[in-house]
């Protein structure tokens, strides 16, 4: 069996290129789990809030039903009171007693019509209320409608891609097997460098794939022969020609 050491330059630069596709996937991957996940956290956690405001203006709205039964009470005590003292001055013996019935008949007669004018402005706050209630209601219907479908969007591609991750890891894995730890090492901490992830890029129209400076014709003509490592004089990243890998020899690579 063929040690790492007995492995081609041409061969490392392969499997450097193909881990790099593998990667690739799996980072498109990770960003669709990714994404989803804090989609449906940051879902949750705005229709908790909403949930809270809704049931702060039902407690709102439910205090507005009450005041308004509060002052309805005080109508029909005053009503009461307004029939006692009417038939009280029926009985009446002097001035006195008329006078003092006459002004109480006044106040409770006073009485009801602030109530009812209490009633009235509640019942205007209390409209406005119950509509913002509504709102609110149908936001978080509308909200826990879009949560359910990012759950069963985050399931499906949990579902999809759980295998085909497995099977990407398997492909990296053995990608790696056929290069030195040192290339390794540093293959991985180009990756960390860039969002992208890209470490291992082409040679595209005499440019460099990754940060598409020129590359100087010698230069190429060395990445086309692939005998040695060759990186980005700017960026950093492996260089390797378009045709490093014919479709056989990718097929080969990851069978």
């Amino acid at each position: 069996m063929a040690t790492k050491k007995d492995v081609t330059v041409e061969q490392k630069l392969r499997a450097l290129f193909l881990l790099q596709q593998v990667d690739c996937k799996i980072d498109e991957i990770a960003i669709l789990k990714g994404e989803l996940p804090m989609e449906v956290r940051d879902l949750e956690d705005e229709i908790i809030g909403l949930q809270t405001r809704v049931t702060n203006l039902e407690k709102g709205v439910q205090g507005y039903a009450d005041e308004i039964t509060g002052h309805h009470n005080k109508i029909q005590e005053a009503e009461n009171l307004i029939l006692r003292y009417e038939k009280q001055l029926e009985e009446v013996k002097n001035n006195r007693e008329y006078e003092a019935l006459m002004k109480e008949l006044e106040l409770q007669k006073l009485d009801i019509k602030l109530s009812e004018k209490k009633i009235r402005g509640i019942k205007h706050t209390m409209t406005d209320k119950e509509r913002i209630l509504e709102t609110a209601k149908a936001n978080v219907a509308k909200k826990e409608k879009v949560l359910e479908e990012k759950k069963v969007e985050l399931e499906q591609i949990i579902g999809e891609t759980e295998k085909e991750e497995v099977k990407l890891l398997k492909k990296s894995e053995k990608a790696e097997k056929d290069i030195e730890e040192r290339l390794i090492k540093g293959y991985k901490k180009i990756r960390k460098a860039y969002r992208n992830g890209l470490a291992v890029v082409t040679v595209e129209r005499n440019s460099c794939g990754g940060c598409f400076n020129r590359i100087p014709p010698q230069m190429q003509l060395e990445i086309a022969q692939r005998k040695k490592v060759i990186v980005c004089e700017h960026c950093g990243r492996v260089l390797v020609d378009e045709n490093i890998m014919s479709e056989s020899t990718i097929d080969q690579e990851q069978g």
